[in-house]
């Protein structure tokens, strides 16, 4: 038998996109590897963005980030009572800033994007233990512009970074406990290497030439156990490297001595949620998520630091077809963004 679950999501957010700099986007999760039988699930949502900001002038920036879809497709299928694979399609990194004319920071805008397809595989030592692993094939693209006078010599920098393809790996083991309903898997997804054909043009002239990035590497810990009849508690912990992603293409990197156009602290999200059955068709959830806020100064390209939120979900199943609609509310703290110089 196969199930269908589809997933809808309406996100309206107070900042930015619900998301560490606005760059995390899909939270690399794996839970299809974990349902049972054969399943097909697609997902799809909006997010809404507010981050409105005033420059040190006192001129507006506007509505700095801008709205946003998001699209997965997953599929899982046992292969026999111990093993079992699943193939997943999402949208793992992105961002989308513009900045309204201003004297300082007019314009600069930053879009980027990605997709991720990942194979995995998970093998069932008994009913208690597992290890699940497999490799992501990544595809990446983005484009910067530095618009106004904070910028200084490098006001007009525009940089290009083509579609590259990198490959990674995902490795993680789990723990569960049919007869209450836990499970407690830890996943670690590797950084992937891109090496993008490059074109810089501005007051640094024309240049071309291959940059190296590595989108940065995860660490997801996801729990859930049975708490009453019908009721369980779920969460996640996700860890993210992202002081470990650097963007410096060649002609950038003369007068900057190697500073990179994008400079983000390290995250730790905390999710943690109850979900409830009500009755054989209906069921809903209610999550909270906290991210650490640590550096209150940040890049324009990535305007945000630190994240509280809300998530309210219904789920609605008939047959083999699950449909699950939410929507999440997300208040980012205060930032001010800064371009690198002493003042």
């Amino acid at each position: 038998m196969t199930k269908f679950l589809l997933t809808a999501s309406v996100v309206a957010l107070s900042a930015s996109s619900a998301v560490a700099g606005g760059i995390d986007r899909s939270g690399q999760g794996i839970g299809i590897l974990f349902e049972k039988d054969r399943l097909v699930e697609l997902s799809f949502g909006y997010v809404s963005p507010d981050l409105p900001g005033t420059d040190l002038t006192g001129a507006s920036t506007g509505d700095v980030a801008r709205g946003y879809s998001q699209i997965a497709l997953s599929y899982k299928q046992d292969i026999n009572d111990k093993l079992s694979f699943a193939v997943i399609l999402d949208q793992p990194f992105g961002a989308d800033v513009l900045y309204d004319p201003s004297p300082l920071l007019g314009n600069t805008r930053v879009d980027a994007s990605s997709y991720a397809l990942t194979g995995l595989l998970r093998y069932k030592f008994n009913e208690n233990f597992s290890v699940h692993g497999g490799l992501r094939a990544q595809q990446a693209e983005a484009s910067i512009d530095l618009r106004g006078a904070a910028y200084q010599g490098l006001n007009g920098y525009s940089v290009d970074l083509a579609s590259d393809l990198g490959v990674g790996y995902v490795v993680g083991v789990a723990y569960e406990r049919p007869d209450i309903a836990l499970r407690v898997a830890l996943t670690y997804n590797s950084e992937i290497q891109h090496e993008f054909d490059t074109v810089e043009t501005g007051p640094l002239g024309t240049v071309s030439s291959v940059t190296d990035v590595s989108t940065p590497q995860s660490i997801n810990l996801d729990f859930q156990t049975g708490v009453a009849k019908d009721t369980l508690v779920f969460g996640q912990i996700r860890y993210v490297d992202w002081s470990s992603l650097t963007l410096s293409p060649a002609a950038f990197a003369v007068p900057t001595r190697g500073a990179s156009l994008i400079d983000i602290e390290d995250t730790t999200t905390f999710t943690l949620g109850v979900g409830r059955k009500f009755s054989e068709n209906w069921s809903g959830s209610l999550s909270f998520q906290y991210e650490n806020r640590d550096d209150v100064l940040v890049s324009p390209l990535g305007p945000s630091n630190g994240r509280k939120g809300v998530t309210l979900a219904a789920i609605y199943t008939q047959d083999n077809i699950k449909i699950t609609t939410g929507i999440n509310y997300t208040v980012l703290g205060d930032v001010d963004a800064e371009v690198g110089t002493p003042d």
